[in-house]
């Protein structure tokens, strides 16, 4: 079953076409990644994913229903502009928040606590929230969009403001989600975050789906073209050889991008004849390198 699909989804502000007939389908049970560059659209399309904004023309479907009002106790949303009353006790605003997703006073309070406890923020409930650092308050952000136990979670940009140790334990509690079967759509700027965290991705650009699929097809889709050498001896043969189309030294050491008709293995027998190989690896592309590359060319760089 999938947990929400985009059925050629447009959207238009004036003379400004923000998403255009945008198809996306989020298998339930996953971490999903929709990336793009600044202006992609995507912020655009997570809203009209939850009924703060509709589309001009297109479906929204959430576990395989056209989208309603009455959906949203199953969706959690964290933005990636914090949403808090800065006035409002954290616990209080996380109890009018669990009883707005049909929880009772009892049940938001239950969930709360175990959240905050888990998130070491405990100590902090009785506390305004204008009275937290930013890091603080974005675990206050999280708690708000998973309080009333959603099925599919929107998480964008979530660790803005978190330092490295909250970071990962933040990736653990995603993980955990994913395990226990639900849907998670993570948007970021950080593709090394998306790499470690997600299965599928869609990249939109100008409001479009130019690359979109399982990561690991996608990385073997645009082949290993980057080589990384280690020897011992001379490395003039690397000099304006044809095989390289560019390459990094680090003592003797080498990282090398293949010429787009070259084979490795024929650069593989050129090092060993030209000294003793004691590493050579094919190094698939990272996913900043494919996406600088597929918006790169669709923008003429």
């Amino acid at each position: 079953m999938t947990a929400l699909e985009l059925d050629n989804v447009r959207k238009s502000y004036d003379s400004v076409v923000a998403v255009d007939d945008l198809c996306v389908t989020i298998p339930e049970g996953q971490i999903f990644g929709l990336l793009g560059p600044n202006g992609a659209g995507k912020t655009t399309t997570i809203r009209m994913m939850v009924g703060i904004i509709m589309p001009d023309t297109g479906t929204v479907r959430i576990f395989g229903e056209p989208f309603e009002r009455r959906h949203l106790c199953e969706v959690g949303y964290l933005p990636e502009e914090r949403g808090l009353y800065r006035k409002a006790r954290v616990q209080d605003l996380l109890l009018y928040l669990g009883q707005l997703n049909g929880l009772t006073r009892a049940g938001a309070l239950r969930s709360a606590q175990e959240w905050a406890e888990r998130l070491e923020l405990a100590q902090w409930l009785g506390r305004r929230v204008e009275e937290l650092s930013k890091g603080m308050q974005q675990k206050v952000q999280f708690i708000a969009a998973m309080i009333h136990q959603p099925r599919f979670i929107i998480m964008d940009e979530p660790f803005a403001g978190l330092d490295p140790v909250n970071t990962a334990n933040l990736m653990d509690i995603l993980l955990e989600l994913k395990r226990s079967g639900r849907t998670i759509l993570f948007s970021t700027h950080r593709m090394d975050q998306v790499e470690k965290l997600c299965e599928t991705i869609c990249l939109i650009d100008r409001g479009k789906s130019v690359l979109q699929g399982r990561l690991s097809d996608l990385k073997a889709r645009f082949g290993r073209r980057d080589v990384r050498i280690a020897y011992e001896g001379e490395g003039r043969f690397l000099a304006d050889n044809r095989l390289v189309a560019a390459r990094t030294e680090r003592g003797n050491c080498v990282e090398l991008r293949l010429a787009p008709d070259a084979d490795a293995q024929e650069l593989l027998r050129l090092a060993a004849a030209n000294g003793k190989v004691t590493r050579f690896e094919l190094i698939e592309p990272s996913l900043e390198e494919i996406f600088i590359e597929v918006v790169g060319a669709r923008d003429g760089r």
